[in-house]
Formats: structure tokens, C-alpha cells, sequence
């Protein structure tokens, strides 16, 4: 992320720049960029379906007119327009043509506060803390807490306030979590210089039965770097592009609904005959 302010200061109209990419150990997987008014796209098609288990499309099967599409599909970078994007997708919304979004759940500034409290008094209470010195101003600070005992009373602090969350957040209840392990699950902060460079896991403890002894998950914190446009980006036809989306859904629906499957039910069950 790039901010004109400190990214703990920031809003969501400070901030001038996001960049994200999802790899593994063949490459690069996904990767897309925000820039002012345009998000930036690149997929490796072939290796997302591999790691999903399910075909994808070829570009060669698509038609000429799909040009920005086919790049997309063919590894190379394309663009949309983010205003353009969500000016389609109201235009498809259920209420209509030019139909205005329903605002998005916010959270009031005094129910954030009080959550932030809810946490900082749990963690407290439920999590011990050790640190210990290493070299070249290295740091660790070592958080323990049993995974089930810190989620409970973690949703227990939090319920009463359930009534001031936005709607849809339901929160598991005390029956819910009973079944989660409750095995002592421990974060490594490194910090180097004071400064946090580092976290780790090890989630094997969360599975009390697993044949893995150790599976870790590892945060890395570097110094940031600006996030520039891709040359060459294909601009996509957002109104062109979610027209096709609409267009193949309202033939799966005719297809659904047509006299051509109610003609074929008749073929094999003449009328006289049905029960």
C-alpha cells in the first residue's frame, strides 16, 4: 500500500496506490495493481487452474470481439477503469437500470472503539507474553494463549455489542468454538531496531490430530516501495465485458425455462399418458 500519510492515519482516500500478488513455488499466480483510477491485472490462467483443480478457459475459444479478455487469458497485463466498473455493475443490479447501491455497513467510531477495548482487555487477561534478546538489536517478544479459551472470551466481550455491528456479522456463540482445539498456540514477533520485521506461527497446534508436526506461517515486514503502472496494459470494455456476463446468464436462465426442455418432457411423456 502507498499513502500520502502513515498507512495508520490513512483513509481510503489517502491512500494513491495497492499492489498484490499470490505465488508458489512455480511461479507467479495472480498479481494486480490499484493506481489512482485503474486496477491492473495479470493471471497465470494455465496455473490457477492447476492449483484449483479445474479447467479454464482457452483464449483461442473466445470471439474476436473479446480481444481484452484474450490478453487476460494469455498471461498479459490488462486494465479496467474502477469508476466505469462500478457505474456496470449498478447498471446489472437487481434494481434496475441506474439504480444506486445500497451503502456499504460502516462500523460508528465509538462501537470501533469499544471493540478495540473488548480486544486490548482479552488479550490482556488471556495471553502471556516473554521476551528475549538476540543479536545486531534483534528482539523477540513471544505471545502464548490457548487457541479456544482466547476465542471465547474474545466473541464473549464482543457480544453485547452485537447490536451496534453492521447486519450480517453474526458471531459464533460459546457452542460454536467447542470444538476447536485448545492447544497453547504461540506468535514470534522479531523485532530488529525496534522495529517489527517479522511473525511467525506455527498452525500445526491447531490441528490436534494432523500427521504434520510443523506447519508454519511466516509474515515478512520490508521497506516499502512505490507502486507503478505496467506498460502495454489492454484497457477492458467494462460495459462490453459485463454485457457478455449478463448476455450468458439470461440464456442460462431461457434455457432453463424454454418450451425446448417442456417439448422434449412431452416427446418421451405424451399427455394421455402422464399420471
Amino acid at each position: 500500500m502507498q499513502s500520502r500519510k502513515p498507512i495508520d492515519e490513512s483513509g481510503e482516500k489517502d491512500y494513491v496506490g495497492m499492489a498484490m500478488k499470490i505465488s508458489n513455488k512455480d511461479g507467479d499466480l495472480i498479481e494486480y495493481r490499484v493506481i489512482g483510477d485503474y486496477t491492473y491485472l495479470r493471471t497465470d490462467i494455465d496455473a490457477v487452474g492447476k492449483v484449483l483443480g479445474a479447467p479454464v478457459p482457452a483464449a483461442e475459444d473466445l470471439p474476436p470481439e473479446a480481444a481484452g479478455l484474450k490478453k487476460a487469458l494469455e498471461g498479459e497485463w490488462v486494465k479496467f477503469n474502477n469508476k466505469e466498473l462500478e457505474k456496470a455493475g449498478t447498471d446489472m443490479g437487481a434494481d434496475g437500470p441506474g439504480a444506486k447501491p445500497s451503502p456499504e455497513p460502516t462500523m460508528d467510531a465509538e462501537t470501533q472503539k469499544k471493540l478495540l477495548e473488548a480486544l486490548r482487555e482479552t488479550v490482556a487477561r488471556e495471553v502471556d507474553f516473554t521476551t528475549s534478546g538476540g543479536k545486531d538489536g534483534t528482539e523477540h517478544i513471544i505471545a502464548t494463549a490457548p487457541f479456544r479459551t482466547l476465542l471465547t472470551e474474545l466473541f464473549g466481550e464482543i457480544r453485547p455489542l452485537a447490536k451496534d455491528l453492521p447486519p450480517g456479522m453474526d458471531l459464533p456463540t460459546d457452542k460454536d468454538l467447542r470444538d476447536a482445539p485448545n492447544a497453547k498456540v504461540s506468535a514470534d514477533f522479531t523485532l530488529r531496531n525496534g522495529e517489527l520485521s517479522e511473525v511467525s506461527i506455527d498452525l500445526a497446534k491447531l490441528a490436534e490430530d494432523a500427521k504434520v508436526k510443523k506447519f508454519g506461517l511466516l509474515l515478512r515486514v520490508g521497506e516499502g516501495r512505490p507502486t507503478t503502472a505496467p506498460a502495454g496494459a489492454t484497457e477492458l470494455d467494462m460495459e462490453e465485458l459485463m454485457g457478455g456476463f449478463a448476455g450468458a446468464m439470461m440464456d442460462e436462465e431461457e434455457f432453463d425455462e424454454s418450451g425446448l426442455a417442456e417439448e422434449g418432457f412431452e416427446e418421451d411423456f405424451p399427455a394421455e399418458d402422464a399420471a
